[in-house]
């Protein structure tokens, strides 16, 4: 029998707090602005998991930039990704542009591995990518994040944007599945 929402949360174990995000955001923000304030970046959000890091983040970039997003996923409200399924790209926004790309977590890397090879592919500029959560794996990834906000272990985290069984993305802080 599969748990309710209210059961997995009683059972999660909070990884870091709020306050703890909070704190990162305001150094990845830092982070980003040193390295691209005067490129005018397009910046993209990874639909459904980053829109919470993104509109957090987004008020602490003070320079010009545009925004728009990319939905693609391996993992339609499941716990185990599959095979990539490209819903939305911005197509010819890519184009000559510096790209910074917004996602919530870094885990096999596959997923942004695949938008950096499509938006090199459409003709961006440059291809940089921002990530609130590293999960440590023991696996080569394809890909490694410019920015990195937070690293966690390799279990399956939700809260903050990111869902357990669809649910949770509302949460202010990140847990863990026992």
């Amino acid at each position: 029998m599969q748990q309710t929402p209210e059961e997995i949360l009683s059972r999660a174990v909070e990884l870091c707090s709020p306050h703890q995000v909070d704190v990162t955001l305001a150094r990845m923000a830092g982070e980003i602005a040193a390295r691209l304030s005067d490129s005018d970046p397009l910046v993209l959000c990874v639909m459904k998991g980053a829109v919470v890091f993104a509109g957090s983040l987004l008020p602490l970039l003070r320079f010009p930039l545009d925004f728009d997003y990319v939905h693609a996923t391996r993992y339609r409200d499941q716990t185990q990704g599959g095979a990539l399924d490209w819903i939305v790209f911005p197509g010819d926004k890519v184009s000559g542009r510096h790209v910074l790309v917004l996602d919530d977590i870094l885990d096999e890397g596959h997923t942004l591995a695949a938008i950096r090879e499509r938006c090199l592919r459409e003709g961006a500029v440059s291809f940089h990518s921002a990530v609130l959560l590293e999960k440590q794996i023991d696996r080569p990834k394809p890909i490694t994040a410019d920015f990195v906000g937070i690293c966690v272990p390799d279990r399956y985290v939700f809260g903050y944007g990111m869902d357990v069984n669809g649910r949770w993305r509302n949460l202010p802080g990140i847990y863990a599945l026992r």
